[in-house]
């Protein structure tokens, strides 16, 4: 219980004022249909977080707790910097309408911006972290982009303007310095 919590509480704070956020809310303006948009977030996030779920307990499994310990330190206190950097979205990420509509432009589109992104490495993190858990940290990290994403796509621009984002970002770099911390000695 303990990785699903976690795991949903990081990517949800982690989430705020990401790029994938802004895409979400790009969509929304764009598509106007929220269920084919949420849907193909969902899709999305499912399948990238079990893939970066899977490296995550692959790379738990290569290397050895106690290169790992150093690695999952280091990289939480990395994440806890970066989380204090703004995202932006550039104008080539944002989508065209495809063939395949608006739920299959939101799911190549959500997909590709994921790739990389904050919330995909804290996945492989929290899946390196809680080995025996890969599960529920792909639960949990698709529970949290979603908690981040759907409001936006429903509610849009007024539920971005009252949350202040530098907060959220300051709050999740405290967690990602904790849980370096804690890594590397506790």
């Amino acid at each position: 219980m303990e990785a699903f919590l976690v795991a949903t509480g990081i990517v949800a704070l982690a989430e705020m004022g990401d790029k994938t956020q802004l895409l979400s809310l790009v969509l929304a303006a764009r598509f106007r249909k929220p269920w084919p948009i949420v849907l193909g977030i969902f899709a999305a996030t499912i399948v990238n977080h079990a893939l970066a779920g899977a490296v995550g307990a692959w790379v738990t499994r290569a290397l050895g707790p106690d290169v790992l310990r150093w690695i999952l330190g280091i990289s939480f206190i990395a994440m806890a910097i970066w989380m204090l950097i703004p995202d932006k979205l550039d104008d080539e990420d944002t989508p065209k309408t495809s063939r395949f509509g608006v739920f299959g432009t939101t799911l190549v589109a959500f997909f590709l911006a994921e790739m990389g992104d904050k919330t995909q490495i804290a996945t492989v993190m929290l899946a390196a972290r809680f080995t025996h858990d890969y599960l529920w940290v792909v639960v949990g990290t698709t529970l949290g982009m979603m908690l981040a994403n759907a409001p936006v796509v429903f509610l849009g621009e007024r539920i971005v303007r009252k949350v202040p984002i530098k907060l959220v970002h300051t709050i999740s770099a405290v967690i990602f310095l904790g849980l370096g911390l804690l890594a590397l000695f506790g």
